[in-house]
């Protein structure tokens, strides 16, 4: 895949991915991906990360059922971020929000409220 010499990883391999709903443009999250990480994305339509805490792949939705379904790929002018706007299949968040960007801080800084909508259980979906 030409693409993957295109992209720009940093010096742990990995290049940051920015996964936003294709229909209302809500971001939904942010993961890693390592070259193996992007060639799987692309050649499945399903979004594949790198856990750096687990050191392994994961496909989003693989425990949870909540899966991201790719719709299309885009880079930065400096080609070190991706942009992929995906189908979300229920939550995207592992707290059980449609998005893991569901705080707001307040103009302050010193307080945060809950703004996202919680779509699923995550004790009943992990457990």
């Amino acid at each position: 895949m030409k693409i993957l010499d295109q992209l720009k990883f940093d010096e742990n391999g990995l290049i940051p991915a920015i996964i936003q709903d294709f229909e209302n443009n809500e971001v939904l999250m942010m993961g890693y991906m390592n070259r193996e990480a992007v060639r799987r994305t692309l050649e499945s339509n399903r979004v594949c990360f790198w856990s750096r805490s687990r050191q392994k792949f994961w496909v989003k939705g693989e425990t949870s059922g909540h899966t991201q379904d790719v719709r299309t790929v885009a880079f930065d002018c400096d080609a070190d971020t991706l942009l992929i706007k995906v189908e979300q299949k229920g939550g995207a968040c592992h707290e059980g929000y449609r998005s893991c960007f569901f705080r707001e801080v307040s103009p302050d800084g010193n307080s945060t409220r809950i703004v996202g909508k919680k779509v699923f259980n995550p004790n009943a979906v992990y457990s």
